[in-house]
């Protein structure tokens, strides 16, 4: 090991000298053990390699694991050692483990934490929101913006650096466990979300004031819509498709807010997994997009190129030697999550398969945002800092606000909702969900959580009587990380909804709370760890107990709780009254009840269509002009169409116009409508623009949205809302594969949801 004196005085070490020349001169001086070192991750190893049982460094550990003083590139989770540790024992876990590597490294480089993000960071003590198809119902972009930036403080304050985050895959099957992680099945919401999150977590990604994060798009490409559904099973579709569906959000977050990493996904396509494609990580995202950041394999994927047997495999590799040359080749920078594949990585530089100039260019832009990032200059973070930023009342105060524009209004009977608590003198709160504090997948434990019944109890105080019964239970036990999933047994079932029969009899009002847990929809990552359904009714006895609750005569408002699209067309039927609600994170119950009772008006808009059943699948709105012929003995519409939302108040969009019907391929203009609150109360409307191209040279979806703005009105006022329409709105991928605008008669589609019925149409002729 070289003395620290004498790397002292590297030029790698003098802040005042440009990033690009310290990191030459640190690749410069690395052995390729080093630099194999930098492609390697250590996560759940910690507890054999870092960590003691209560989850603090153990430098006994860490001195006989990387005594050889090679460093490590990443560590991963630092939050769950010892079962899971708080702020304060966080920032001091990684802390010492960044000085245990700086100090006793040969040439000092720092590694980089990472954590998991979704809907805040996955940890003990930090702030849960909505998942993410719940942060796309509110169509703020603002608003996901503030979240991610509050995710990315309270992380990086622990130590974090790297966030795997966000998910920008279009959902476009809802059989397929993980829907709750994305913003949904259209391109263009799962884009502008996507580099708002971006946003939030880098800034503007000079990350002086140690308050950013860097993010994670994940999963690089076409991950939501799997073959039946099934987590990482092929993908399907045209190289016109990929580009305009599934990579465009990619391709945005990074082009147009910046992204730094890229998690490369489970699937195939076209025969090539992501892993091992050169196409798609060197073709497309380096050289056509110009990406500077790197690529971090999804975990234990790299193994899955040969045969991973608790899971499947891609038999594209014989062995994890060749996996790991196959990813290396594609430029896959870092092996996630523990020292694998590549392991083999000197191995495979020595035999002569990998060059050493061909890892120089993957360690590169690791170092490269390790330096920009401050690891070099500022590595420790403040134990003070880290307890104060969780504890922050504006945290709180913000994740309510995300879970009251979740909540979207679905049906309302006689106007049955808001409730009038005056009015009421019992109120019966039933169902599996109704006293469950659920937050979905990647999830943390936050400090403060409330259930509906909770919530409900709280806002009513002693002004009503509010009675409770489970009602019937989903599933035995309903954890996300427990395996094996049982559900509940129909005769136990049979004797709960009988006593919520008996508990409601004196209810005037009987909320009831169905839908999901966090084991029917979730990441199924292993044969025994599952969340892909065949079908998505109410699963075991829900419906049972509705009809129960419904035939006693009294009002039934149905709350869902779900992380996937339900097609409860007999809730539908019978509920006077339906709140989609998602996961609303740690303040759901308080955001329900102050719906519930009017003191919030709901305005959220569904990110994706609810099927009436699952042989409509796929049910995405933006389908081709043949896509829709019929079926015998049923309907082709889904159960709820994308873009629906409803409201306490009403609203009129009149007056729409376009201030130039004609222009240039080049060419911009507007749509402008009037929109008028009509009813008694204040609230808020989504205007959505959606565009079709009438008669192009491939065949073209029947619309696409291409611009929404969310207002708040008062009652009576009105606003004139704007929405631009640019080249970016009208091009694609013509015949020749090239992306284009084409001269034409565009039809330009202004109002409330992707229905025909709620929209208005306008016409725009494109000139060559």
């Amino acid at each position: 090991m070289s003395s620290p004196t004498k790397e002292a005085t590297a030029p790698y070490r003098d802040a005042d000298l440009p990033v690009e020349i310290r990191v030459a001169d640190l690749l410069s001086r690395m052995t390729l053990a080093e630099k194999a070192a930098q492609m390697m991750c250590v996560w759940n190893e910690k507890a054999q390699k870092l960590v003691d049982a209560s989850g603090a460094f153990d430098p006994e550990k860490a001195r006989a694991a990387f005594g050889h003083g090679n460093g490590l590139g990443q560590v991963g989770r630092p939050s769950d050692a010892g079962g899971g540790i708080g702020p304060r024992a966080s920032a001091e876990l990684t802390n010492a483990i960044q000085r245990f590597f700086i100090e006793e490294s040969r040439l000092g480089i720092p590694v980089v934490f990472h954590e998991e993000c979704l809907h805040g960071q996955a940890s003990r003590g930090a702030t849960s929101f909505p998942q993410p198809i719940g942060l796309a119902a509110t169509f703020n972009p603002a608003l996901v913006e503030k979240l991610y930036a509050m995710t990315a403080h309270e992380a990086r304050v622990r130590g974090t650096h790297l966030a795997l985050t966000p998910v920008v895959d279009v959902a476009r099957d809802a059989r397929w466990g993980r829907v709750e992680e994305t913003f949904g099945e259209d391109t263009f919401l799962v884009s502008t979300m996507g580099q708002s999150a971006v946003r939030g977590f880098q800034g503007d990604a000079s990350f002086r004031d140690h308050t950013r994060v860097m993010a994670t798009l994940k999963h690089f490409a076409a991950h939501g819509q799997p073959e039946s559904g099934q987590n990482c099973a092929p993908v399907n579709v045209s190289e016109r498709v990929l580009r305009e569906t599934f990579l465009a959000p990619f391709e945005d977050a990074i082009r147009k807010a910046g992204a730094i990493g890229v998690m490369a996904s489970y699937n195939e396509i076209d025969g090539v997994p992501s892993h091992a494609s050169k196409w798609l990580l060197r073709d497309v995202l380096r050289d056509e997009w110009q990406f500077q950041g790197f690529v971090v394999s999804d975990y234990y994927a790299i193994w899955e190129l040969g045969y991973r047997p608790d899971t499947h495999g891609h038999f594209v590799a014989h062995d994890r030697k060749e996996s790991a040359a196959l990813s290396i080749k594609a430029g896959v920078n870092i092996e996630l999550p523990e020292p694998d594949c590549y392991l083999h990585i000197e191995e495979l530089v020595r035999e002569g398969t990998l060059r050493e100039v061909d890892l120089d260019a993957l360690v590169a832009p690791m170092l490269y945002w390790k330096f920009r990032m401050g690891l070099f200059d500022h590595p420790y973070v403040s134990l003070d800092e880290a307890e104060r930023v969780a504890e922050q009342p504006s945290h709180r105060a913000l994740a309510l606000d995300a879970a009251r524009e979740t909540i979207t209004l679905l049906k309302n009977d006689g106007d049955v909702l808001p409730l009038d608590v005056a009015a009421l003198k019992t109120i019966a709160v039933v169902g599996p969900n109704a006293h469950r504090a659920m937050l979905g997948g990647y999830s943390g434990t936050p400090t403060y959580q409330t259930s509906i019944l909770d919530g409900i109890r709280e806002f009513v105080g002693d002004r009503a009587r509010v009675v409770h019964a489970e009602g019937c239970r989903i599933t035995e036990g309903g954890s996300w990380q427990q395996d094996e999933v049982v559900k509940a047994d129909p005769a136990d079932n049979q004797r709960l909804i009988e006593e919520a029969v008996r508990v409601a009899a004196d209810a005037d009002v009987i909320v009831l709370a169905v839908g999901g847990n966090e084991q029917t929809s979730r990441e199924a990552w292993s044969r025994v760890h599952l969340g892909d359904r065949t079908d998505l009714e109410l699963v075991g006895e829900q419906n049972d107990l509705l009809r129960a609750l419904t035939a006693t005569g009294k009002p039934v408002v149905a709350v869902l709780i779900n992380g996937r699209p339900l097609a409860a067309v007999a809730l539908h039927e019978e509920a006077r009254a339906i709140l989609e609600c998602w996961y609303l994170g740690q303040e759901g119950g308080r955001a329900v009840a102050e719906v519930l009772f009017g003191a919030f008006n709901p305005g959220g808009k569904l990110p994706i269509s609810v099927p009436r059943h699952v042989g409509q699948l796929p049910i995405f709105y933006n389908y081709k002009p043949s896509a829709r012929r019929g079926y015998l003995f049923d309907d082709t519409t889904p159960l709820y169409p994308f873009g629906f939302g409803l409201s306490y108040t009403s609203f009129a969009l009149t007056n729409a116009r376009v201030a130039a019907s004609e222009i240039s391929r080049d060419g911009h203009t507007t749509v402008q409508v009037d929109v008028t609150n009509t009813g008694t109360r204040a609230g808020t409307e989504v205007v959505q623009l959606y565009i079709r191209d009438v008669v192009s040279s491939v065949t073209r979806p029947v619309k696409e949205l291409k611009g929404f703005a969310k207002v708040h009105l008062k009652p009576g006022e009105t606003t004139t809302v704007t929405l631009p329409v640019t080249p970016e709105s009208l091009w694609f991928y013509n015949i020749d594969m090239e992306r284009v605008v084409e001269p034409g008669e565009f039809h330009l589609l202004v109002g409330t949801s992707s229905q025909d019925a709620d929209l208005t149409r306008l016409t725009l002729r494109v000139t060559a």
